[in-house]
């Protein structure tokens, strides 16, 4: 295992200065985008340890041809923190946790799980989707950091928001696929909510809540799009009876021996930051 070079674990243990402005934008929109958060020399060690450990990790040998809509939009890995001590000095940094404790508004912040989403050049669009369909948590302090590790253009498909829409009840039964792409867009289609699409800058991240809906586009370029995620909850977070079949395996795998209704403790799901 190579070692951590100290201006990583350094940067990754100091504070990004939040303003009043900002967290009131994040607890209005459910999203925020974020510029220099990581330096040009973090982000270049990042993207390299986390390049290799997708290497290593990734399975998938199909074409994207030969894949469904959700196969086509990302190559997907999890928990790289538990599989690399490099990956972990990240997912479990005090940087991007006091961040998403202070966005949320709560006295501190678990770890759910974190993931890995590569886009293929030529991969397929991100389908519209909020992410706590999945989650068996029982309230909605959920945040999910979204870390590109290059510079991401428009062409590369970028991470998309309707700011606000974690107000829609409609949508929050779906899982992600082409139902869920159609049935939201004409949904938003019909509300107020800004559709933000945007570049983002080298060091730029965001944040996004549990329930908010977001796409990405296809990545047009002829180059991977690298992004690495890190999902966090309210550090007294509960679990909740699973409403469906993909609650029931996140309940399994990544939140094991929890129990229904007490706070979610286990070993994967260590606490990042507390005030």
């Amino acid at each position: 295992m190579s070692a951590i070079p100290s201006f990583v674990s350094s940067f990754l243990k100091e504070d990004y200065a939040l303003s009043k402005e900002q967290i009131s934008f994040y607890q209005q929109n459910r999203f925020i985008k974020l510029k220099q958060v990581f330096s040009q020399e973090v982000l270049s060690w990042l993207n390299e340890v986390i390049t290799e450990r997708v290497r290593i990790m990734n399975k998938e040998t199909r074409s994207l041809d030969e894949r469904n809509t959700y196969g086509k939009a990302f190559l997907q890995l999890f928990n790289l923190w538990l599989e690399d001590e490099q990956v972990s000095e990240l997912v479990l940094s005090r940087r991007l946790g006091k961040i998403a404790a202070e966005l949320m508004q709560c006295e501190g912040v678990r770890l759910y799980h974190d993931q890995a989403l590569f886009k293929e050049a030529g991969g397929g669009f991100t389908p519209w989707h909020a992410d706590q369909y999945y989650w068996p948590l029982q309230t909605d302090k959920t945040i999910t950091a979204w870390i590109p590790l290059q510079p991401t253009p428009l062409e590369m498909g970028p991470l998309e928001f309707s700011a606000g829409s974690h107000a829609v009840i409609e949508g929050r039964e779906l899982e992600i696929g082409d139902e869920s792409e159609t049935m939201i867009r004409e949904r938003l289609k019909v509300t107020d909510f800004a559709h933000v699409i945007e570049p983002f800058d080298l060091g730029e991240m965001s944040f996004h809540s549990g329930w908010v809906f977001h796409r990405a586009g296809a990545n047009n370029s002829q180059d991977m799009r690298k992004v690495m995620t890190i999902i966090y909850m309210d550090r007294d977070m509960r679990l909740k009876a699973p409403e469906n079949k993909n609650q029931q395996l996140d309940w399994d795998t990544w939140c094991p021996g929890a129990q229904i209704g007490e706070v979610i403790n286990s070993k994967i799901n260590p606490i990042i930051y507390q005030h």
